[in-house]
C-alpha cells in the first residue's frame, strides 16, 4: 500500500503591475481574488490605485523609480511567495473559465509554462470573433525563473529553457483600450521603447518602413484577424496599433539619438 501523500498543496501568487489603474484595477483583483497571494507592485499612482488595491487584500508595493517593465516584474517575483505565479496585468480579468484551468494546473505541481491568448474588450465592445494575435507566458513555477528581461514585451530567462509550453483554452479579458486619450498615451509609450528596443539591435527605421510595418499588420488584424466584425471599436483597436508600428520606425528615424528606455507607464 503507497503513502498518503501529505505535503501541502502548491500555493499560487498573482502578480499584478499598475499605474493610476483606480478605474479598473478593482475589477482585475477581485477576478484574482481566488489566490493564495496577490502582489500588486505599483509605478507611483497618482490616483488611489494603492489605497484601493491595500483594501482589496494585495500585497501592495510602491516603486516610482520606473526603470522598465523588466525591472517591475522582477520586483513582483522578489516579493512573490508561491509555488507558482500568474502575471496579470491591471487591464485585463480572469474569467471563472480561466480561473478553473490555472487552479489545475498548479494543482498538477508540473515544471512548466502556461501560455493565454486575450479575449479583447475595445471601446466598450468586446471583440467575440477577434482572433487572438498570439499567445503570452503568463504561468510559471516561480523557482524556474531566473529573471524578466527586455524594456517592452519583456520575457522570462528560466533556468529550464525547453520547459514544456501548455495553452490555455479559456482567454484571458483583456480591457485593451477603452478611451482615445488613454489610446494616445499607449501609441506614445510603446512606439517609443519599440524604436529604442530597435535602435539597440543596430536596426534602421525611416517612414517607408513605418508605412509598410503599419499596413501589414492593419492588413493581418483587421481582416485576417477578423477585427472587422468589432464595427467601429474594431477600426479603432487595429489602426491604433498599426499606428504604434508606423510611428515606431519613424522615431527610430529621427529621433534616434534621443532614444530612450526611460518611457513610464
Amino acid at each position: 500500500m503507497s503513502k498518503l501523500d501529505l505535503s501541502p498543496p502548491p500555493t499560487l501568487t498573482v502578480a499584478v503591475l499598475a499605474k493610476n489603474e483606480a478605474h479598473q484595477i478593482g475589477r482585475c483583483l477581485r477576478s484574482a481574488a481566488f489566490a493564495d497571494e496577490v502582489i500588486v507592485v505599483d509605478s507611483g499612482s497618482t490616483d488611489d490605485t494603492v489605497s484601493m488595491a491595500r483594501g482589496l487584500g494585495a500585497k501592495t508595493f510602491v516603486y516610482p523609480d520606473w526603470q522598465g517593465f523588466a525591472v517591475q516584474r522582477n520586483r513582483l517575483l522578489a516579493h512573490a511567495t508561491g509555488d507558482y505565479v500568474f502575471f496579470l496585468d491591471a487591464d485585463e480579468e480572469i474569467t471563472a473559465a480561466l480561473q478553473a484551468e490555472i487552479q489545475a494546473a498548479v494543482r498538477s505541481g508540473a515544471r512548466a509554462v502556461w501560455k493565454i491568448e486575450w479575449g479583447v474588450v475595445a471601446y466598450g465592445k468586446e471583440l467575440t470573433y477577434f482572433l487572438s494575435q498570439s499567445s503570452l507566458e503568463r504561468l510559471f513555477r516561480r523557482d524556474m525563473i531566473v529573471q524578466f528581461e527586455g524594456a517592452v514585451h519583456e520575457h522570462a530567462v528560466l533556468t529550464e529553457p525547453a520547459a514544456p509550453r501548455h495553452v490555455m483554452r479559456s482567454r484571458l479579458r483583456h480591457f485593451s483600450r477603452q478611451s482615445i486619450h488613454g489610446s494616445l498615451n499607449k501609441l506614445t509609450q510603446y512606439a517609443m521603447l519599440g524604436a529604442a528596443k530597435r535602435a539597440a539591435q543596430g536596426k534602421q527605421g525611416g517612414v517607408v518602413r513605418g508605412l509598410a510595418s503599419g499596413l501589414a499588420i492593419f492588413i493581418r488584424l483587421y481582416i485576417l484577424r477578423l477585427g472587422f466584425t468589432g464595427g467601429g471599436p474594431g477600426f479603432l483597436f487595429c489602426f491604433f496599433i498599426a499606428l504604434e508600428c508606423f510611428f515606431r520606425y519613424a522615431a527610430l528615424h529621427y529621433d534616434r539619438d534621443r532614444l530612450t528606455t526611460d518611457v513610464g507607464r
